[in-house]
């Protein structure tokens, strides 16, 4: 038996097996039976091991170099380093959607696994769901996208390659943090269904819930970031953001998960936003599933994009539908036993910050998935209109400085109502600071509104954290035992939510200041002989010389660039383009960059005459840039800490470390 017929056949049998599941659990459900719930746990499990036993049969046929697979053929080449076989798996239409239903089935035997006896009403009604999610993606593979697809009148003596723009190691954990944020959506989904379904509405499955999309965000934000960073060192203009359609869809689900680890913590502390709770989740995953619809629908114009795929489209279209009329009406079928307990009690209180965090980030959310469409529906309508980069940054800069602002404001007001005396008890050290982060750049030149107020907030919100993490700590070594170190690691173990969730702030604070950066920065487009020099700042920048090399794989054209500072030497910088012999006619830019704690150098190779010398460059100042892939750094530890808060033994417990 071939590979290729083998992996028809797994495939055909985990369809099969989400069908079953489906049925065990939903009868299971209905009759209350034990037999049948057990059989729909087992059939998680058994879709679990299939999708894996698949997925180990592709990356075998990449390793393998079995091009009478087309998948294969079309993705990969026996020239291809063997990680980038491995990670071909996912760099193609049909892969991905199996790397999808892996990490899906993965991520459910873990989520049944351990609530299996927590909430025994609720985990019939996750398994239905989440098979039934299981097997569209399945179906997908079964009757439009097959991975195991062969040649069926030649066999293919070698592949074509993997697009050269996804051989780069970013490439390698961008897209399966992307998809690890946008599937293990599908288990908050569930719970949530689950919830609606049975009337089971207490507060104690969120806790599981809040986790996992926790978890998400993480692996979200980690995706986006990666996904900044592979476009600043491999497309060779200069940034890191140009809003993108496809990172689009992956920032769409950021700013609903984002809101409801925010809002849930109003309904621990109060009762209130349940209703509001249950949507976020419910627009999360379906916001996931626009995601991987934007990606591989081709209603959208993109670098990232897989092609265009109407059948695919429609089908995409078609679930999405059901996802979102579906859950809207669960949560109107429930809408009175999902009332507030409590009402907002002032404008200057914790919760007002957090509704107001809340409304931002969902007008942000429906402001991109808009501005991402629009282009599409325009062709549809007539005329195609393009939506450029400044219209994003128009509306989602103020935007985005605002949450920065509610961030450091949040944590200086009061549950329910905050005093005079208390704001100002708790504003007066942040103003200060953010005066100073203001006036600091205004002296160093800066004139850009926006930038200045980026600065001040920046400052402002750090001094938040700072103090904030100074009264903490000085209550911890009240009795002088603990050393500062001491009582720090202490407090955030005793808290995680609450300092964890400071971390995280820091880290975004971080990140913004990188983004401030961009007020100062230098950009020329050069042409440029060896030997010749120019100017770039404080910088001098010297044309060293070319040189052409190639290995097995690709032919590459690489250019000396000095890089001098007060007329000494600092560093040599070696960017380039490559063309692979596979694919000649997609080049590459590899950039190169020589980096500081204040900024970055960075050079571009653009186009080289090889006869004459002349080469095209373009050359930047980036200020500040590397506090952003920092502050993500710093993001991610807050994450984590928040991830492993412990101690929850009833519902609402976990509220007093958001006290």
């Amino acid at each position: 038996m071939s590979l290729a017929t083998l992996g028809s056949i797994t495939i055909a049998v985990l369809f099969a097996a989400s069908l079953l599941t489906v049925a065990f659990a939903a009868l299971g459900a209905y009759r209350n039976s034990e037999r049948l719930i057990e059989a729909s746990v087992q059939g998680i499990y058994a879709i679990a091991g299939l999708s894996s036993f698949a997925s180990a049969l592709i990356i075998y046929a990449f390793v393998a170099d079995d091009f009478s697979i087309q998948y294969v053929q079309h993705t990969s080449d026996s020239a291809m380093p063997l990680f980038f076989k491995i990670t071909a798996f996912w760099g193609g239409l049909d892969g991905s959607l199996l790397f999808w239903v892996l990490l899906l089935a993965l991520f459910s035997a873990m989520a049944v696994r351990a609530n299996r006896y927590r909430h025994p009403r609720l985990i019939p009604h996750v398994i239905w769901v989440l098979a039934a999610i299981i097997a569209f993606f399945v179906a997908l593979l079964v009757f439009l996208k097959n991975p195991f697809a062969p040649y069926l009148i030649e066999s293919h003596p070698a592949g074509r390659g993997l697009n050269p723009l996804l051989q780069n190691i970013y490439m390698i954990v961008h897209p399966p943090s992307l998809y690890l944020g946008y599937v293990s959506q599908a288990i908050p989904f569930a719970f949530g269904i689950a919830a609606l379904v049975t009337g089971n509405l207490d507060e104690a499955w969120q806790a599981s819930v809040r986790r996992w999309t926790l978890f998400s965000w993480c692996f979200l934000s980690i995706g986006l970031v990666l996904g900044g960073l592979w476009a600043y060192e491999e497309l060779g203009w200069g940034g890191y953001w140009a809003w993108d359609p496809v990172e689009n869809a992956g920032l769409l689900p950021w700013f609903t998960c984002t809101a409801f680890l925010h809002s849930i913590m109003i309904q621990e502390r109060r009762g209130m936003l349940r209703i509001w709770n249950l949507l976020l989740v419910v627009m999360s995953f379906w916001l996931s599933i626009v995601g991987t619809f934007l990606t591989r629908s081709g209603v959208v114009q993109s670098v990232h994009a897989f092609g265009r795929d109407p059948q695919l489209a429609w089908t995409f279209g078609g679930f999405m539908a059901v996802i979102l009329i579906g859950g809207v009406a669960l949560i109107w079928w429930r809408r009175k036993m999902l009332r507030s307990r409590n009402e907002l009690e002032g404008v200057l209180s914790r919760e007002f910050a957090f509704l107001l965090n809340n409304w931002i980030l969902m007008v942000m959310a429906l402001f991109v998935l808009g501005s991402t469409i629009y282009p599409t529906i325009s062709e549809w309508m007539g005329e195609r209109v393009v939506i450029r980069e400044t219209h994003y940054n128009h509306y989602m800069v103020p935007a985005g400085l605002a949450l920065l602002l509610l961030m450091g404001v949040g944590p200086l007001l009061a549950w329910r109502k905050s005093s005079t005396k208390s704001l100002k008890n708790q504003f007066m050290f942040p103003l200060w600071m953010g005066a100073v982060g203001i006036a600091i750049p205004m002296v160093l030149g800066l004139r850009n509104v926006w930038g200045l107020a980026c600065f001040g907030l920046t400052a402002f919100t750090c001094a938040t954290i700072s103090q904030e993490f100074y009264r903490g700590i000085k209550v911890a070594r009240r009795d002088g035992k603990y050393s500062i170190l001491d009582a720090a690691i202490r407090l955030v173990i005793k808290a995680r939510r609450r300092y964890g969730g400071y971390i995280v702030h820091l880290g975004v604070v971080l990140m913004f200041f990188g983004f401030a950066g961009k007020s100062f920065d230098i950009e020329r487009k050069v042409t440029m002989r060896p030997g010749d020099s120019i100017e770039l700042g404080d910088y001098e920048i010297v044309h060293a010389g070319l040189r052409v090399t190639e290995n097995w794989q690709r032919e590459m054209i690489t250019a000396n660039v000095d890089v001098r500072l007060d007329g000494a030497h600092v560093d040599t910088l070696t960017p380039a383009r490559w063309w692979y012999f596979q694919t000649p006619d997609q080049p590459t830019t590899e950039v190169d960059r020589h980096m500081t704690v204040f900024e970055d150098v960075y050079v571009s190779i653009q186009s080289v005459n090889m006869t004459t010398g002349w080469t095209q460059m373009r050359l930047f100042i980036n200020p500040l840039v590397n506090w952003i892939w920092l502050g993500t750094i710093v993001l991610l530890i807050g994450g984590v800490i928040c991830i492993g808060t412990g101690r929850e033994t009833k519902a609402g417990a976990s509220a007093r470390d958001d006290v």
